[in-house]
């Protein structure tokens, strides 16, 4: 798309991506550098309404529109409702692109193109992913990145670009009462290191065994200088009971900041280690270097963090993984092999290289 001249119509653009926080998380650098490359365009991106903090610091020329599926515009029903307040004079849509590709947007993706707009749908390429899982396979071809498929998207409405991010560099625009409430948590910096730990995720197949996490932190813990923010939701603050009182470099991020808040912390860490989940994408966002566990998932599934570095991927090569893309699948052997086989040492070597 050449750049348009102020006498010209400004490009509308509506993206849409729902779920789930990863995935999202993982829309910011490419919908940053569309804005950034293209200020003539005017961006609206379509999400669930508790994703608008990782949008909060975009360029101006893009618009969070946030919504709730399930609370207003659940069924059928109420995506023609979505769809009636999208179609209208006021927002003035010249191109759709699908991000997600699922039911509802394919839904209204539909709708858009019955009124004449037009449409371009994330190509997800099924028959390749299911080829990467296969026990029986002799080598990992890396398959394209979640980046690189929504970046086609936009390349296929005709508008091209290269990525321009770095970071959305939160503590640029944060306000103070933000930074209180971290503070109250964390306490100042001073010369200490500040470490990022997101020991769980979704499924079972993505997650380092807690008793094994537990040595990473106590020898972290031992060595000293450093202080431990460890983030655990909900029922997963059982597995992790008492570390902030059996180590006292550990201080439990557990829902206490909003999800802006925990950018903002995160922004002034040297480093995170997660497994493959949202937290990885997360700290991707600020520019943190994060040291991921990967086990019945593979970064060669085109889901590593933006920016992050293959060196920072601790895994093991065995003949059954990746097993599955999202981590869903129950391990062949139950035991989970793929993650109870990695060594503290090999993820406590790969933290010390930013410390």
């Amino acid at each position: 798309m050449a750049e348009r001249s102020k006498s010209e119509k400004q490009t509308h653009i509506l993206a849409m991506r729902f779920s789930a926080v990863g995935d999202v998380a993982m829309t910011v650098p490419v919908l940053y550098s569309l804005a950034v490359s293209h200020p003539e365009c005017r961006i609206t991106f379509l999400s669930n309404k508790r994703f608008e903090p990782m949008f909060r610091a975009m360029p101006g020329n893009v618009h969070f529109m946030g919504v709730d599926l399930k609370k207003d515009y659940d069924g059928t029903g109420g995506l023609n409702r979505l769809f009636n307040e999208l179609e209208t004079k006021t927002l003035r849509f010249d191109m759709i692109a699908d991000l997600h590709g699922v039911l509802r947007t394919h839904y209204l993706a539909f709708r858009f193109l019955t009124y004449g707009y037009r449409v371009r749908t994330i190509r997800k390429d099924r028959m390749a992913r299911k080829k990467l899982t296969k026990s029986d396979h002799n080598g990992l071809t890396p398959l394209r990145t979640a980046f690189d498929r929504y970046i086609d998207v936009f390349h296929r409405l005709g508008i091209d670009f290269s990525m321009r991010f770095q970071s959305i560099h939160p503590e640029a625009v944060a306000a103070d009462t933000d930074w209180d409430a971290i503070r109250n948590l964390a306490g100042s910096k001073g010369d200490m290191h500040w470490i990022g730990i997101a020991p769980f995720a979704a499924f079972e197949g993505k997650v380092y065994p807690i008793r094994l996490m537990e040595k990473v932190v106590s020898r972290l813990d031992a060595e000293g200088g450093s202080r431990l923010f460890v983030f655990a939701y909900g029922k997963e603050q059982e597995q992790i009971a008492g570390w902030s009182e059996k180590y006292r470099s550990v201080v439990l991020v557990n829902g206490c900041l909003s999800m802006w808040q925990e950018l903002l912390l995160m922004s002034q860490m040297e480093v995170m280690l997660a497994m493959d989940s949202a937290n990885m994408h997360l700290a991707s966002l600020v520019g943190l270097p994060v040291v991921s566990v990967w086990g019945a998932t593979h970064p060669a599934a085109g889901f590593l963090g933006y920016g992050q570095s293959d060196s920072d991927c601790v895994q093991k090569d065995m003949l059954c993984r990746p097993c599955s893309i999202y981590g869903k699948k129950p391990c062949m052997f139950g035991d989970y092999r793929c993650m109870t086989s990695i060594p503290a040492d090999d993820i406590l070597a790969r933290l010390r290289k930013h410390l």
